[in-house]
């Protein structure tokens, strides 16, 4: 029984060390393709919307860890005469509808896959008040860790509903590959070129996760005490802009 377990152990431990260094050489070698692209589209956020140019929130990592995911601005922080930040699709640019399309605000997500936090190929990170309404099937999502793309998103994207995605995070937890990773990179790529699976009502926030009736019934005393976990110590808000957008909701 011993012996299974550690060849288990073994057989994740070496694919973790492959998949980490897939990342890392890929990103190092593109960086030539994506650095004047992210040049550019910073410039871009900066003339457009000021500064910060950076989106940072908190998301769900590996094994439930929680950590700051980046992203470029996408909206404005316009506020009513009352003093109440408006509707996201009043807030979001017509640049900032082209960049979410075209997946460019995920660009500095590379940031997070350099440092640990996030693989180029995963389940995507979600927001952390998702956490008490997972069942313990959809929480196995967190086995590993958190991707730029994954199988959901080469599998419709925004546009199926919260289960399927699930089922598909699930199906890729039990089925990772190089492989399958070089397959979903590529089959992306296509995707964001032919801008396909996108829900044009999505551009703004997406409708969010609110798991099933049993499923918070029964989390209800499990997370009697849960609350909000503070931002790590590693996580620095960029500037009080980045303060408003953090407490939006950006699922996609």
């Amino acid at each position: 029984m011993y012996i299974k377990y550690l060849t288990l152990y073994l057989i994740k431990s070496g694919l973790d060390l492959l998949k980490r260094t897939f990342d890392i050489l890929l990103i190092l070698i593109s960086a030539l393709l994506f650095l004047p692209v992210f040049i550019l589209v910073a410039l871009i956020v900066r003339s457009k919307l000021g500064s910060p140019i950076f989106f940072k929130q908190s998301r769900i990592g590996l094994n439930g860890r929680i950590f700051g995911i980046l992203k470029f601005r996408t909206m404005t922080n316009e506020f009513d005469k009352n003093g109440v930040l408006k509707p996201d699709n009043v807030r979001l640019t017509k640049f900032g509808k082209f960049i979410r399309s075209t997946s460019l605000d995920e660009l500095p997500g590379l940031w997070n896959v350099l440092k640990g936090d996030m693989s180029l190929v995963g389940p995507r990170p979600f927001i952390v008040e998702y956490l008490p309404l997972y069942s313990e099937e959809q929480s196995r999502r967190h086995e590993i860790k958190p991707g730029i793309t994954g199988w959901a998103q080469v599998n419709g994207r925004n546009a199926i509903s919260w289960d399927k995605k699930f089922d598909l995070d699930i199906w890729y937890v039990d089925n990772q590959s190089i492989w399958l990773d070089i397959k979903i990179l590529f089959l992306t790529m296509k995707k964001v070129i032919a801008r396909k699976d996108i829900d044009e009502n999505i551009h703004t926030t997406m409708e969010k996760f609110k798991g099933s009736a049993d499923t918070v019934n029964d989390n209800i005393e499990r997370f009697s005490d849960w609350k909000y976990p503070d931002i790590p110590d590693n996580v620095v808000d960029f500037g009080e802009s980045a303060k408003v957008d953090h407490k939006l909701t950006n699922d996609k």
